[in-house]
């Protein structure tokens, strides 16, 4: 197996385009077409997780967290990152991070959290915003199955659990092809009536480019007509933090069986206990700014990570907050990472980093 197989595997899981526009996502160090010969899987990558993949024989890295989140203008070895990336030079191997597009993806980060605490009826909590866009293309009837099929190929059409969507609608075109033209049908200066197919396919922004060129080397025509078309409509399937269901149960008991599905040895909280919990919002690693839609959304509970002194205040009576730290928000990150590799080759020899944990310590 290749690197690329298993990062094409993941980015097809959880697209680059996903992520927040100052993230690091995908590739760090490395080359996508070399031989895999084993795979370390981490939440950080630090010196030990690259010593411990040396003495595994593991030769891709991979991680939540990016290592590098900006551009290294010298390697001499003072940053951990620098060292990082000059030992795995040294020893060939590939570093590769899925941080927000994971975040942002269905069945990502959040939806893992929802899975640890049994939330049903989970949706997304802040849907991606200004990311659809609707092509609209008129193709001659007997070229729209060949039109169509190279849209959904280069991305378009994918709604939630559903692929190759479209719409059409039956109509004429009508057109004067003029000297210099070469006409699919109909004659130069001659007016032309032709049987046509309106395609309409969805297609998010970051591909939207991919897709027209797609339409256009398939479509017959030399000057096809085509719209694309803003959608002010939220992408649900796709975004930050996600909320879902219990059955009612007491404050006290919720956020005792989150600190032992996440793993928490100090969970910060602020609210009325004396309550039941029925709905729940998180939102895996720094999600303060999404408390307020937990809010709007009737989450009774609204968990997530990094929280200051005064994100606690204000609200105590509508909602409990809890703070259940940043890495123990999101280090079940990489069972998503065991599950997309394994589902890729079931025999292929994926581990989990013995030598990780919270670089945050509690006394």
């Amino acid at each position: 197996m290749k690197v690329k197989e298993i990062t094409n595997a993941i980015e097809e899981y959880a697209p680059l385009y996903l992520q927040e526009s100052w993230d690091n996502s995908g590739m760090q160090v490395g080359d996508p077409e070399s031989e895999v010969t084993g795979v370390l899987l981490c939440t950080d990558v630090r010196e030990e997780i690259i010593d411990e993949a040396i003495e595994r024989g593991a030769n891709v890295v991979i991680s939540h967290h990016p290592l590098l989140f900006r551009g290294l203008k010298k390697i001499v070895g003072r940053s951990y990152q620098e060292r990082i990336v000059a030992r795995a030079i040294k020893h060939d191997i590939t570093i590769y991070a899925a941080h927000t597009n994971m975040d942002s993806a269905l069945g990502g980060v959040n939806f893992k959290m929802a899975e640890k605490l049994g939330l049903r009826n989970v949706r997304v909590l802040c849907p991606q915003t200004d990311s659809q866009r609707k092509v609209v293309v008129f193709v001659p009837v007997d070229h729209a199955e060949q039109v169509e099929k190279a849209m959904h190929e280069a991305g378009a059409g994918r709604l939630g659990n559903y692929d190759y969507c479209s719409y059409r609608l039956a109509g004429e075109g009508r057109y004067r092809a003029l000297d210099g033209a070469n006409p699919h049908a109909g004659e130069v200066g001659s007016l032309h009536c032709e049987p046509e197919v309106r395609v309409e396919v969805l297609v998010n922004k970051a591909l939207c480019g991919r897709v027209v060129a797609a339409m256009l080397k398939a479509h017959p025509y030399e000057e096809p007509a085509f719209d694309i078309i803003a959608l002010e409509n939220s992408d649900k399937y796709a975004g930050l933090g996600v909320i879902g269901d219990i059955d009612p149960e007491d404050a006290t008991a919720v956020l005792r069986r989150v600190k032992e599905a996440f793993e928490v040895a100090n969970l910060r909280y602020s609210g009325n206990l004396d309550r039941k919990v029925s709905r729940i919002a998180m939102c895996g690693g720094a999600g303060v700014e999404f408390a307020g839609a937990a809010m709007a959304q009737g989450a009774d509970l609204y968990i997530t990570g990094d929280m200051k002194y005064h994100d606690f205040q204000g609200n105590e009576e509508r909602i409990i907050l809890a703070d259940i730290g940043h890495y123990e928000s999101e280090h079940y990150t990489k069972e998503i990472f065991y599950e997309i590799i394994r589902k890729k080759n079931p025999t292929f020899a994926v581990e989990f980093a013995q030598n990780e944990k919270n670089q945050i310590n509690y006394l």
